[in-house]
């Protein structure tokens, strides 16, 4: 009974039954209690036992006066209170299982990167949760960080050199940047891909090298019989198909000479293609310099001569055109000898051998030299190990996309092989040799035009063979992104001595804006750098772009936009882009012999300049009198010096100040119109619309002469 007097006034105090609380301190008496009650043992019958008592309770209150609906929720809400108050008590008991999470609280005490000495290893730009992934931090702490900095930042954002610095320095990290090799891939965490090594083929195992074909380049003056001597030994008409009657690219060929097979690579001879001829000595192992018995030694075969030595390859000179009345190969041969190259005939050991590229003498002597040749230098490679090849020529052909010419270097060029070329990625689709029949390899020292760059090379990349194309697509952009982050990194800041000499004597260099399209990238590259040699002081030659492929609408409308002129070499123009010329009255000129085109950007940049002025004082008079006419003044003058001329200018001189300067309207002696009036004469004039004579002013004639000026 005393237990149920006891529990009695606690559960009415939970229902709200009591209307007087006489005893507040004995409130909080039973919350103790009901702690203390649930022992760890009578846990599970804690709730069922509230319940019955409540129960008991309610069913001897039912005195009370419409009070059952309010205490039948009640119960409910005194379950809850007691579940609550019931609630915290256990916490203190499982404290030891919740005590691992708390440790693991100061994260960057135990992230990784403390391990190895707080250093962030990461190659710049990064994203904001690869960068808290380094840290072993949440990336919206970083996000939270950013913002002070004026960045609003989400997950895959990529931040900059700075800003990781800046976020490493607040959470205790340095930060180290990573300075990659080439090929090499970003650090930890993105994965590292790296471009295959190249290995040297005296480094190769013996029993891996096989003989290759050797390469040679046939280097030599424009117009000297170079592209003729490789047309009879292929039994091609390769010069009827040049415009002009000269090579205006490299064109690797393969010749079967008694089943040795021989690679040659033809080089435009002109003085713009110095940098093909540099090209073609570099991917050489036999250098045939051509020389025309007639003509001798010319600048150009001095240059090759000069390339053909820097890259220290053998030299073989075919004296050509013997078969004219004019030829002296000994005279070629003395001049030989001024250069440093001393024949075999004067005990040197610079073979020389006199050709005809007409009648095919001397022909086979020199296929069998340079077999012979190959033979001394004992030319190997490996064909199993990773293909690498060098791109000779690059073009972008309409239904076709970007192809190139290539030599195998090392390694077997197959269709269907993913490779990296500079910058970009590709997967082989096509090989054709220098026929045009399809292959399905190309061996060492072989030739073969590939088609699958997704962008058009770069004349002189090195095509490498790649594991596979993901492998080759992420290699290709870290590259570009480099690329990129080179651009950006260093930019071209303006100098007060720039600007000076930009204004000069107030008159700012004029401007000629080109945007150039070629049949290849090599002749694309060779035009653009001799328009840009041509030196001038008053006219600037600017390229806003300069590539490979037929002229199209993109190219006409950045053109309009850019004010420039369209320069075409060996180029269609595109059906489309022959309506936007006409729409935007875009200029395009089209070539197909380069002096045309460097002749006519000459004369471009002499249109752009003014003509000069000169002026020649013709005779001076004085007004003595002045006449009222019907329609304004004429003045009566004598000439003193020279004469007056009516088709002349002239200007009113007072005082020693020009107070008007225009053209002769009138010139009169007594009542005639005359053309001119010599001195010691008098005269009559009126000069346009001025009216202001004063008598002693003093008229001046002149005439102007306009001269061209010269770059």
């Amino acid at each position: 009974m005393a237990n149920q007097e006891q529990k009695k006034p606690q559960v009415l105090d939970l229902l709200g039954g009591g209307k007087k609380k006489k005893k507040p301190a004995e409130q909080p008496s039973p919350a103790p209690a009901a702690a203390q009650a649930p022992a760890p043992t009578q846990k599970k019958h804690t709730p069922s036992a509230p319940k019955k008592e409540a129960l008991d309770l309610l069913g001897s209150q039912k005195k009370r006066p419409k009070k059952p609906e309010t205490p039948a929720p009640a119960p409910k809400s005194a379950q809850q209170q007691v579940a609550e108050k019931k609630a915290p008590a256990p916490k203190p008991a499982p404290a030891p299982a919740l005590q691992p999470k708390k440790s693991e609280a100061p994260k960057p005490a135990a992230a990784p990167a403390a391990v190895t000495g707080g250093v962030i290893n990461v190659k710049a730009p990064v994203s904001v949760a690869e960068l808290a992934a380094q840290m072993n931090i949440k990336p919206f702490k970083l996000i939270a960080e950013l913002l002070p900095m004026g960045v609003f930042a989400n997950p895959s954002t990529s931040l900059d050199g700075d800003q990781i610095a800046a976020l490493c320095e607040k959470h205790g990290f340095s930060y180290e940047r990573v300075k990659r090799e080439k090929g090499a891939g970003v650090k930890a965490p993105v994965e590292i891909v790296k471009e295959p090594e190249a290995i040297a083929p005296e480094e190769e195992p013996e029993d891996h090298l096989k003989v290759r074909t050797p390469i040679i380049t046939v280097m030599g003056h424009v117009d000297h019989g170079k592209t003729s001597l490789l047309d009879y030994i292929r039994r091609t008409k390769v010069v009827a198909g040049e415009a002009g009657g000269i090579t205006q690219h490299i064109g690797a060929y393969s010749v079967d000479h008694n089943g040795n097979i021989l690679t040659f690579i033809d080089t435009p001879g002109h003085a713009i293609f110095t940098e093909m001829r540099a090209r073609g000595a570099d991917v050489t192992d036999i250098v045939v310099l051509v020389v025309a018995a007639n003509d001798g030694i010319m600048p150009q075969t001095k240059e090759a001569i000069m390339h053909a030595k820097a890259a220290g390859k053998t030299i073989i000179v075919a004296v050509n055109k013997c078969d004219l009345p004019a030829a002296d190969p000994v005279r070629v041969r003395t001049q030989l000898m001024e250069n440093d190259l001393m024949p075999t005939d004067f005990g040197g050991e610079i073979e020389c051998v006199d050709v005809s590229a007409h009648t095919g003498a001397g022909i086979d002597d020199l296929l069998d030299l340079l077999c012979l040749q190959a033979e001394v230098l004992e030319l190997k490679a490996n064909p199993k190990a990773n293909c690498r090849a060098s791109i000779i020529e690059a073009r972008m052909e309409q239904g076709k996309g970007s192809s190139a010419t290539v030599i195998v270097q090392s390694g077997t060029l197959k269709v269907g092989m993913p490779f990296i070329c500079g910058p970009y990625a590709g997967k082989v689709k096509t090989l054709f040799n220098d026929q045009g029949k399809s292959i399905k390899k190309v061996t060492p020292g072989m030739p073969a035009e590939v088609s699958g760059f997704l962008q058009t090379p770069n004349v002189g990349d090195e095509l490498v063979e790649m594991d596979n194309e993901r492998a080759a697509r992420k290699l290709s952009e870290e590259r570009q992104e480099e690329l990129r982050q080179q651009r950006l990194a260093a930019p071209k800041r303006s100098r007060m001595e720039d600007i000076l000499a930009m204004m000069g004597d107030g008159n700012q260099k004029a401007v000629l804006k080109l945007y150039l399209k070629g049949d290849v990238q090599g002749s694309v590259e060779a035009i653009k750098k001799a328009i840009m040699d041509i030196e001038s002081d008053k006219v600037e030659c600017q390229f806003i772009g300069a590539s490979a492929g037929p002229i199209s609408e993109s190219d006409i409308l950045l053109a309009s936009s850019s004010d420039a002129v369209i320069l075409g070499f060996n180029v269609k123009v595109e059906s489309n882009a022959v309506k936007a010329v006409k729409r935007e009255g875009v200029q395009v000129k089209i070539f197909s012999i380069v002096y045309e085109l460097i002749d006519q950007v000459k004369d471009a940049m002499l249109g752009l300049l003014e003509p000069e002025t000169r002026e020649t004082i013709l005779g001076h008079a004085e007004i003595r009198q002045v006449f009222k006419l019907n329609k304004g003044k004429a003045a009566g003058s004598y000439v003193s010096d020279g004469k007056m001329s009516r088709t002349a200018e002239a200007r009113v001189l007072r005082d020693g100040q020009v107070v008007f300067d225009g053209k002769m309207s009138t010139l009169r002696r007594f009542q005639d119109e005359v053309e001119e009036v010599k001195s010691g004469l008098e005269c009559g004039i009126r000069l346009a619309d001025y009216n202001d004579y004063e008598e002693g002013d003093i008229i001046e004639c002149y005439s102007l002469e306009k001269i061209k000026q010269t770059l």
